[in-house]
């Protein structure tokens, strides 16, 4: 040892185990290891060590052996935490975070380590995952699902059911709607025109595209999402797939992604010409003709190969909706799909294809230029199992459930449903032959060609407990003629609209002359039947404020009687409401009007079950004497309302509709108040005179009390009888019109000597069908009186006006004239121009508004359409219900 190194002291005690405890001192230069760290005995209460004087060591190793070997272990002593105190024990208090869980999660949510909202923030690499590992399911269920479908077989998938119709006993009617009018035809028998036609209408990126629209598809899918209607496939391919798929019609995605994952597959495994021809021949062009070959004989009656470049641009318009494309009209469907309507939208349609065709270079301007016109087309032609009657019923009961939205007319057409109607197969046979006994004994075309062609018939018969439509008569034959009568024609109802003026008095009653022309209730006076108005020809008609009414050109109006023949007490004429209802006297009822209101008039008539889009001329004092054009089946429907004490409920054809699946549909009756007891009962009494002892006695029924109103139009172009008992309403119209030709205006005729009468009442051919049918309805049926009335109203004397002195024309007639004058709404003058502000207000076509359809769809009239064609109009009755007609 060197002479340098002193030797340390020697201990005072204890040997040599207490210089080994002196050595645990720290090393030259470093603190000592608080107590506890080291484990020694003194940590736990044995005693306070002698301290040493320190003891140099060489270096760290040295000095970390020397603690090693005090502590009797060679292992190193546990670092503190991160971020405490020097010298704390592992785990203690520090001033940082306690050290993560040693075990690492799969998913590390919550996240550990975080505090607060933090926890709950998925981190990058969590949110990428979860979307990769989505991403890939989706992927490999797309996958697979587009392994599992096949590419389908047109002639195998693309067929339909019947449905079968039902008389309202349970009996069936009718199977039809689902035989499948289709011949298939290689493409080569399929004109290149009619191929163009389609891909520049539908598809011009057909030969290039991959048989789907991502575009399309996503639109689709959000209106479905929405709520709305679905939209089609974009393209070709997709059409196609959705043609040969119609075994599934449902609007689902599921089905959606099921059609998007055949066109893939169709698209990527099929040639395009194949899918062209697959496509052509699964197509629906209308007519019940699937395919174009059975399109070219339904419109054309030639065969596919044979079809010119127009001709296809034409069929290649039907794709967009036969109902809306054909040129014959579709009014059983919709009361917008007249014959005008779709001749227009056609050609329109046509002319676009075939620009585009040039356009697009598949048809040159040379040979485009030859087709300006729609090509000669030919009329449908219905199966036989849907002659006579039976065809105005299917219609009828489709258009029901459309306008309803109870169905589509997609799903019609792929069939498979039972339709439970309401129509009654002994009277709808007993309303045919009514109608044809009368027209074969009276209407002679033969002898009289200038006054018996082109006359028809249509009828209809609601019960008034329900609404239900129990009959019609739509014509001779459903096959022949396509227009339904019952539901739509264009007819004028003339006075048989009067008894809606009668109740508008009553209900509200007539304005005070010196009041503003909006009055309320209580500040008007209630009529009573009993109440006088001039019964004078010729007759100045006053506004409320007493101002004589001028028409368009400032002249004044004088409204006529039927055969200009004043009626009522002289000198001034005057004639109480009943008396004037039961010879239906024009001028005592268009001055009522005008003192109750035409607003009033209107809403009365809507009360009733009269749809809004048949009401022509509102705002014309003619319109209280039935310038409208409602149906027979909302006529009949309307005056039901009176039979019924005032309880309206809307005509409907359809009780209940079944599929495989169940029950589609089952109609519940809905009844609202149109009027109260009293003042319908009140109506129906001044009915009952009109029948009694008024221009309707040939209604008159054997041992029944009947309510009714006869009613001829301006120019002997219609003719009407309106009645009804507690337990059936029915409605008679008759006209002249030739709706056999196309591409020309039609109009109503004149029925001036038609049937060897010098004029048609409603009196005459339409009260005698409807007394010799109801004999027969009613046959067995227990008679019921109607309600007796209670009093209503004031007694209101009406004060005429100066008239012009009587003129030789003029006849003057007491106040109980013969009991079957004729009524009609008569021109003031000669000219229609006086008598109407605007042509389609009285149209001398014989109306033309269209009035809506059973369905309850409405149509707005307007004011260019003035062929009185027979659109459906309002009728929301039992299908739809064509509102002008009667």
């Amino acid at each position: 040892m060197s002479e340098h190194r002193r030797k340390p002291p020697q201990p005072q005690g204890g040997g040599r185990a207490a210089a080994r405890r002196g050595q645990s001192g720290s090393s030259s230069g470093r603190r000592a290891a608080p107590r506890g760290a080291t484990g020694s005995p003194a940590d736990y209460g044995l005693g306070q060590q002698p301290v040493e004087e320190e003891r140099p060591y060489s270096g760290r190793a040295e000095a970390r052996r020397a603690a090693q070997r005090s502590t009797g272990s060679r292992r190193r002593a546990p670092e503190p935490a991160r971020g405490g105190r020097r010298g704390a024990p592992p785990g203690g208090p520090g001033r940082g975070r306690a050290a993560p869980p040693g075990k690492k999660r799969i998913i590390d949510y919550p996240r550990a380590g975080k505090y607060g909202a933090a926890r709950w923030v998925p981190s990058w690499k969590l949110v990428t995952g979860l979307f990769i590992g989505f991403f890939g399911s989706m992927v490999a269920a797309a996958g697979i699902a587009y392994a599992m479908v096949g590419v389908p077989d047109l002639a195998k998938t693309a067929t339909a059911q019947n449905n079968v119709f039902y008389w309202s006993d349970g009996s069936e009617m009718v199977a039809t709607g689902g035989e499948t009018n289709r011949q298939i035809v290689n493409l080569s028998q399929i004109p290149k025109e009619m191929q163009y036609a389609v891909i520049s209408q539908e598809n011009k990126t057909f030969y290039t595209d991959s048989g789907i629209d991502p575009k399309g598809i996503a639109r689709a899918l959000f209106n479905m999402a929405r709520g709305g209607e679905t939209q089609g496939g974009s393209t070709i391919t997709q059409q196609y797939v959705k043609n040969a798929m119609l075994a599934d019609q449902s609007q689902t995605v599921s089905r959606k992604f099921k059609e998007i994952l055949v066109s893939i597959k169709v698209g990527s495994t099929m040639k395009k010409d194949e899918i062209m021809q697959g496509y052509l021949n699964s197509a629906y062009y209308g007519r019940g003709a699937y395919g174009i070959q059975a399109a070219a004989r339904a419109y054309f009656n030639k065969d596919a190969v044979d079809l010119d470049p127009g001709q296809c641009a034409f069929l290649a318009a039907m794709l967009k909706g036969a109902t809306y494309y054909d040129p014959a009209g579709a009014t059983s469907f919709d009361e917008a799909a007249t014959p005008q309507a779709n001749q227009k939208r056609a050609l329109a349609q046509m002319q676009n294809t075939l620009d585009k065709m040039v356009q697009y270079g598949h048809l040159s301007a040379s040979e485009r230029a030859k087709f300006t016109t729609l090509p000669k087309w030919q009329n449908p032609r219905s199966n036989n199992k849907l002659s006579g009657q039976v065809g105005y019923l299917v219609d009828l009961a489709k258009a029901y459930l459309v306008n309803k939205k109870i169905l589509t007319s997609d799903q019609l057409e792929t069939g498979g449903y039972s339709i439970y109607t309401t129509f009654d197969k002994k009277k709808v046979k007993q309303l045919q032959t009514a109608v044809t006994n009368i027209q074969k004994a009276n209407i002679k075309p033969k002898q009289r060609p200038k006054t018996d062609t082109h006359v028809q018939f249509g009828g209809a018969s609601v019960d008034p407990t329900s609404g239900a439509i129990e009959a019609i008569y739509g014509g001779e034959d459903a096959t022949k003629h396509f227009t339904n009568n019952a539901d739509s024609t264009g007819a004028q109802v003339g006075s048989t609209f009067k008894p809606f003026v009668l109740a508008a008095a009553m209900k509200w009653g007539v304005r005070d002359p010196e009041g503003p022309e909006e009055q309320p209730q209580d500040e008007r006076t209630q009529v009573s039947p009993k109440s006088l108005y001039s019964g004078k020809n010729k007759l100045k008609i006053k506004e409320y404020n007493g101002d004589f009414w001028k028409d368009d050109k400032g002249k004044e109006w004088l409204q006529t009687n039927d055969g200009n023949e004043s009626l009522g007490n002289p000198p001034d004429y005057r004639i109480d409401l009943r008396e004037a209802m039961q010879f239906s006297v024009n001028s005592a009822y268009v001055q009522l009007g005008m003192d109750v209101g035409l607003d009033k008039v209107k809403e009365s008539a809507e009360d009733a079950g009269i749809l809004p889009g048949s009401l022509a001329g509102t705002s014309f004092p003619s319109f209280s004497i039935g310038i409208s054009d409602p149906s027979a089946i909302r006529m009949a429907g309307a005056y039901a309302t009176f039979a019924s004490s005032g309880e309206q409920r809307d005509p409907y054809s359809v009780q209940k509709v079944t599929s495989r699946d169940g029950t589609v549909y089952s109609h519940k009756v809905v009844s609202k108040e149109a009027f109260t007891p009293q003042v319908a009962d009140n109506v129906t009494d001044v009915l009952k005179t009109v029948v009694d002892k008024g221009t309707g006695t040939s209604a008159r029924l054997t041992g029944r009390q009947v309510a009714g109103k006869t009613g001829t139009t301006d120019g002997n172009k219609s003719a009407w009888f309106v009645g009804y008992t507690p337990q059936l309403s029915t409605a008679i119209t008759m006209f002249r019109l030739d709706d056999n030709e196309k591409n020309k205006q039609r109009e109503f005729l004149e029925m001036y000597g038609t049937g060897g009468q010098e004029k048609i009442h409603g009196a005459s051919f339409p009260a005698e069908i409807w007394h010799d049918y109801m004999e027969q309805a009613l046959k067995g049926q227990q008679a019921k009186d109607f309600p007796t009335p209670e009093p209503i109203g004031e007694i209101v004397n009406d004060v005429p006006s100066p008239t012009p002195s009587i003129t030789p024309s003029e006849t003057v007639t007491s106040p109980t004239p013969s009991p079957t004058p004729s009524e009609t709404l008569t021109s003031p003058s000669p000219s229609p121009s006086e008598s109407c502000k605007f042509s389609w207000q009285c149209s001398t076509n014989g109306g033309t508004d269209t009035g809506g359809t059973d369905g309850g769809v409405t149509s707005t009239p307007t004011a260019t359409d003035t062929s009185g064609t027979g659109n459906t109009r309002g009728n929301g009755n039992g299908g739809l219900f064509g509102g002008t007609g009667g």
